[in-house]
């Protein structure tokens, strides 16, 4: 085939890459990984047409290009930065509905109004923490339906309305995570870029007797809204409001005890329309205004204020929002905003998981948990879900199932033995003297790459193998091959009791024979052990297993967070490794055979062990 030919079949193949659904990727990217092996262009010795086009088609799918960006693609992720380094192509997505649905099991075809005229969504975090699972889906609907489902643009703007919480730390590691995520908006906006425009309708809104000044203590204000009773300032003149203002718009003391409230219905059955506070007086510097300002609006305020003036057509919110709706529609109608549509979407719940930032944030600063990155955290599954409005509360069983999936085949293989009351066993029939052969490091995918395995007279093993062998028993000794239990000897004092392994009513094996029968059938032993020679670098390593930070599936709303906290959520054990775990870097995948996968926290260097956090594969915890 010539070269024309060859560029036009890639270009062809290049749709390949269009689904949105990560099963149907898998074999495609696959095979244009296997064709990069030995190749630095898909055609040829140069860039041409079959590079940019396949380039492009990978880097328009968010979900193509955050499988790809995982690095376990060696030869496609090097030949993607390669062409995005030297050729700096210029990606123009398709708007076009793709061919796919966005995963199965999911509907997106929820009727949104208004989508002839142009579809404008937003993500608004607030920078107060970082992003949770329950932001993921929010992020990705509004990327979806913008970029993918309609002719679109979708807008990232942090609602910077509360600098007693928000840092910029927070704010360009939700930026960093999008990117993750594959989400691109097509412009970022801060919320604090609009504050004189909010203050000046505000004032505006207190001429013309939508809303008051009032400076009811907090307790009191929420007792009379529950009970439907108008504030003693709700009907005070407009010069005493708007004199309040400017004094809370100077930072006052006397600033300090007011706030304004929209004047809507104290007597509604929705409690969202009982005249809600829209501004509040606040001091503190704002990390991007400094001390200009003094007075901060809610988020409910602000967000249709600055939803129309941005030019958003449809505000994608979760169902907790669906009470707010007719407030928001109330500011757009009393301040004569361009209409915005609202469409509201399930909120992402798991089963005895926290979402709430401010309960969140209760954990970190107490110290329950290491920080805002600790594993046990649900701020490190989402289209398929879909837009449903039906709330359900998902079991973490169904989203680490996934796992395996995509880890087992790229994940090398490793051993790590308990270092707790492990086991020197005496190998008969193996080299005098230790050798050392060449392994793959996953049976099945060879582009892994190699590993040393060291074979030798001793070994070590985990004491809870050594407890369940019988003598005379055939065992199988992996990646070596069979053996046979020749003689135990125990000792009924741990050496190590705190630490142990062994259960208080059995004895220490404090040593094994084995006598090695290579020539036995592996398919026959009912035990495949894993096992380590003494005689190589053994690199320590802390295992962790982490547990749910609270005790119930669905807390109540009344639940007090002391009182469904589960106090021992972080299991560790002290381990050794062989000697390939040393090359392992921060953030890779692995398996430990028979001890699960794990992703390295921490790389071996300077004698300090390794840590690996266990990856869940869907067990019950």
């Amino acid at each position: 085939m010539d070269r024309d030919s060859q560029i036009k079949e890639w270009q062809g193949r290049a749709q390949a890459f269009e689904p949105l659904d990560l099963k149907k990727l898998q074999q495609p990217i696959g095979e244009l990984d296997n064709h990069l092996t030995l190749r630095s262009y898909i055609v040829g010795h140069e860039v041409s047409d079959a590079d940019l086009d396949v380039w492009k088609a990978l880097r328009g799918n968010r979900v193509a290009f955050g499988y790809i960006k995982g690095g376990a693609l060696v030869n496609l992720w090097r030949w993607f930065n390669f062409i995005a380094e030297t050729e700096d192509p210029t990606i123009e997505q398709s708007n076009k509905p793709t061919k796919e649905a966005a995963d199965e099991g999911a509907s997106y075809d929820i009727g949104l109004q208004g989508t002839e005229n142009g579809v404008v969504t937003r993500f608004p975090p607030e920078p107060s923490g970082y992003l949770h699972i329950g932001h993921a889906k929010a992020a990705l609907l509004n990327d979806y339906f913008a970029h993918t489902k309609y002719n679109g643009k979708m807008i990232l703007r942090f609602d910077d309305t509360n600098p007693s919480k928000e840092k910029e730390e927070f704010q360009d590691a939700i930026v960093e995570d999008c990117k993750l995520l594959g989400v691109k908006p097509d412009q970022v906006t801060y919320t604090s870029d609009y504050f004189q425009d909010l203050y000046d309708r505000c004032v505006q809104m207190i001429k013309d007797g939508h809303a008051y000044a009032d400076d009811t203590p907090q307790e009191q204000m929420r007792d009379e809204r529950e009970k439907r009773i108008e504030s003693m300032h709700r009907n005070a003149p407009v010069e005493d409001s708007l004199a309040h203002f400017e004094r809370m718009k100077k930072g006052t003391e006397e600033g300090l005890k007011w706030a304004i409230r929209a004047k809507i219905d104290m007597r509604s059955n929705n409690g969202a329309m009982r005249d809600p506070v829209i501004y509040r007086c606040n001091p503190e510097p704002h990390h991007r205004t400094g001390s200009t300002w003094k007075i901060y609006p809610t988020y409910d305020f602000a967000c249709p204020v600055v939803d129309s003036v941005e030019g958003i057509t449809h505000a994608l919110r979760t169902t907790e929002y669906n009470d707010r709706d007719p407030q928001y529609q109330w500011f757009i109608k009393v301040l004569h905003l361009r209409g915005v549509y609202n469409w509201n979407f399930s909120r992402m719940n798991f089963i005895r998981t926290l979402l709430s930032k401010r309960k969140l944030t209760k954990l970190v600063d107490a110290g329950i948990v290491w920080g805002w990155d600790d594993p046990r955290m649900a701020t490190e599954f989402i289209l398929k879900q879909g837009p449903s409005k039906n709330i359900n509360t998902m079991d973490w069983t169904t989203f680490w199932a996934t796992n395996k999936k995509y880890i087992d085949p790229v994940a090398g293989r490793y051993t790590a033995v308990v270092k707790a009351d492990y086991v020197k066993c005496v190998v008969t029939g193996a080299p005098e003297a230790p050798q050392t052969e060449e392994k793959d490091l996953h049976a099945k995918n060879a582009e892994l790459g190699k590993k040393k395995v060291v074979y030798s007279k001793t070994v070590l093993l985990d004491q809870v193998d050594a407890q369940s062998f019988a003598e005379d028993e055939e065992i199988t000794l992996m990646n070596w091959g069979n053996a046979i239990v020749r003689k135990k000897q125990f000792s009924p004092n741990p050496p190590n009791a705190a630490a142990s392994t062994a259960s208080t009513d059995q004895q220490i094996v404090t040593s094994l024979e084995l006598e090695l029968h290579l020539q036995g059938d592996v398919k026959k032993t009912s035990k495949k052990i894993t096992w380590l020679s003494e005689d190589q670098d053994l690199i320590p390593i802390t295992l962790y297993d982490f547990d749910y930070l609270i005790t119930k599936d669905k807390p109540d709303p009344e639940d007090k967070l002391e009182d469904i906290l589960n106090h021992d959520t972080e299991t560790k054990v002290e381990a050794v490794a062989d000697c390939n775990v040393a090359a392992l870097k921060e953030d890779d995948i692995v398996q430990f055979d028979r001890k699960g996968f794990f992703r390295i926290d921490r790389a071996f260097k300077n004698g300090e062990s390794v840590m690996a956090f266990q990856i869940p594969t869907g067990k019950k915890m």
